[in-house]
């Protein structure tokens, strides 16, 4: 049976995934260099071992309000592809929970009514104990530009 190796994280209550094979490392929270004028979804540059990495803030782009950083606040440092280029980036995140592994089975597809989020950016639904946990497509989710509310996903479905 396939598996999928994930990172479980937390937004706010909510628990989410991303495909382990793109975090490159996980950090605490470190110094933020705003950027002015900057869309707020990426707002702020990170050092990453002499490297300047963007930050970016699922919280804004899911439409949560993004708490205050605490002890357990993380972040996720991932490689993925926006416009065809090999890019790292940062993910902030309230708390990371484990590495851990998914069965291919046990992964289904997101459903298109009764979510929160816009299906197109999410790889699957799975559970996580007794909670179910959304497995995030960050390269097509940073790779979006404009709102992932209902009123600007069109018909929903030109991302698929």
């Amino acid at each position: 049976m396939e598996t999928l190796k994930i990172v479980t994280l937390g937004l706010r209550e909510e628990i989410f995934a991303v495909d382990a094979g793109i975090v490159r490392e996980i950090l605490d929270m470190v110094p933020v260099t705003a950027v002015p004028n900057a869309d707020p979804f990426v707002n702020g540059l990170i050092n990453v071992r002499g490297r300047v990495v963007p930050l970016a803030d699922l919280h804004v782009r899911f439409g949560m309000e993004t708490p205050p950083a605490s002890i357990d606040t993380r972040i996720v440092v991932v490689d993925v592809e926006l416009g065809g280029e090999p890019t790292t980036i940062g993910i902030l995140a309230d708390k990371v929970y484990e590495v851990t592994e998914v069965t291919s089975r046990s992964v289904q597809e997101a459903p298109r009514l009764g979510m929160r989020w816009r299906p197109e950016f999410i790889q699957g639904i799975s559970k996580r104990g007794d909670d179910f946990m959304a497995i995030i497509d960050l390269s097509r989710l940073l790779n979006h530009s404009g709102p992932l509310d209902e009123a600007g996903a069109g018909d929903g479905r030109s991302a698929r």
